[in-house]
């Protein structure tokens, strides 16, 4: 589901898009609390993997059908106490949250990867034996270079687009 720049203000990128495209849109949090960095997410937050980290895992589900699991990670020695670590949804949004916190954005880098599904990414989202996911993996660092957010978010393949742009003059093709 491309996501319009016009929507990146809303309370969830993905109800508002979702719902703009005619969509029933709903997400459910999964998980909200500490566990231990995985060596993709501590190498994005330059934590020890291992180290307890905050997660906020919720599922995404567009007509019903689940499309996405979406894990906020941060790390707790930045954001244990705060009310990014709280069980509900954060309101307005995450990144007002950061915002509140003194952090501005700076810039993200992201990686896309095609993979089997692991058995609870195969559950959660209700897929086939044979099909795959998509992983986007997003860490984003405040102006200072701290990791204020990684965003690892898993698609089911089949049911998304990932439409690419290009801005004029910087790039060749």
């Amino acid at each position: 589901m491309p996501t319009e720049p016009a929507v990146r203000g809303s309370k969830s990128l993905f109800l508002a898009e979702a719902e703009r495209q005619g969509l029933k849109a709903d997400r459910r949090m999964l998980y909200v609390g500490l566990e231990p960095a995985s060596d993709h997410v501590a190498a994005c937050l330059r934590a020890e993997p291992g180290a307890e980290i905050v997660a906020r895992r919720k599922m995404m589900l567009a007509n019903d059908v689940p499309v996405r699991i979406a894990t906020s990670y941060f790390r707790a020695d930045l954001f244990g106490d705060t009310r990014l670590a709280e069980p509900e949804f954060v309101q307005p949004s995450l990144q007002s949250a950061l915002t509140a916190l003194g952090y501005t954005f700076g810039h993200a880098e992201e990686n896309l990867t095609a993979r089997p599904p692991t058995p609870f990414e195969r559950e959660t989202l209700e897929l086939e034996p044979s099909e795959w996911i998509v992983q986007v993996l997003r860490a984003s660092y405040s102006t200072e270079g701290t990791p204020i957010h990684v965003l690892e978010t898993i698609c089911a393949a089949n049911r998304h687009i990932f439409p690419i742009g290009q801005v004029s003059g910087y790039d060749e093709f």
